[in-house]
């Protein structure tokens, strides 16, 4: 039985000794959401704000193990679903989550760093693809990711993009969040993307700013907006908006 009943964002990701990204930025975003965390630790990472260095998968049993013992412990609303590093951990987090299907699952599916360093290994996709996205109900995947889980080149224009979103949700997702911060021109677009349903835009100004982990602030704020009751349309937009004010806050 959960000891706390306040509603938590179950975080499982990686570590980022640099703290502007994974488990760090994590916490920080869904604690001044005013929603409480724990955290299963995935991987171990040596890494500055412009290099990885060096990562260090944790074992899957020891992730999965962490998983069930935050979900014993507290009432977890939502589990926000980062680095995974490897097939075997992709797969232990599947298995949690099946045991577990009131936790809503947030997965931004991290397949490289900025600096190019892979965050996870290649034979993992499939496992993502077949085993956690159908138990997700949203995956936050930017352009490059998008195209990669899509297994097809580079989208040029929202047309692409959108039909590589439309095949990747035959994996199972029930939405997906395709994120424009890699595309061009003067306004970011994220686009909501749900079987049957027509796209949703959301959009705001492209800022002359710099920050690591925006990609893990905005899945971790729509993980903080579920776990509060929020509906999916709702959550993205307020996730949209929280990262706008943070890129708005940093230096130029």
């Amino acid at each position: 039985m959960a000891l706390r009943r306040d509603p938590y964002v179950l975080v499982v990701g990686g570590s980022d000794s640099s703290g502007g990204a994974g488990l760090v930025r994590d916490i920080e975003t869904i604690s001044s959401l005013d929603v409480r965390t724990c955290v299963a630790v995935t991987a171990l990472t040596v890494q500055t704000h412009n290099a990885v260095s060096e990562v260090h998968p944790l074992q899957a049993q020891l992730v999965a193990d962490q998983m069930r013992a935050a979900l014993q412990a507290n009432q977890v609303a939502a589990v926000k679903i980062g680095m995974l590093a490897t097939a075997e951990i992709v797969a232990a987090v599947a298995a949690v989550l099946r045991e577990n299907p009131q936790a809503l699952a947030v997965l931004d599916p991290l397949l490289a760093a900025t600096s190019g360093q892979a965050l996870l290994e290649v034979g993992a996709v499939a496992v993502m693809k077949q085993d956690l996205m159908p138990l997700c109900c949203i995956v936050t995947p930017n352009l490059i990711e998008l195209a990669l889980l899509a297994g097809s080149a580079l989208a040029v224009d929202e047309d692409g993009a959108l039909r590589q979103g439309q095949r990747l949700l035959t994996a199972g997702p029930q939405a997906l969040l395709i994120k424009g911060g890699h595309a061009s021109g003067p306004r970011s677009t994220d686009i909501l993307v749900r079987p049957n349903q027509l796209p949703m835009r959301f959009d705001a100004p492209r800022l002359a700013r710099k920050m690591r982990g925006t990609g893990c602030a905005l899945a971790s704020a729509i993980a903080a907006c579920l776990a509060t009751g929020g509906s999916t349309e709702m959550a993205v937009r307020r996730a949209k908006l929280f990262v706008l004010e943070k890129l708005r806050q940093t230096p130029g």
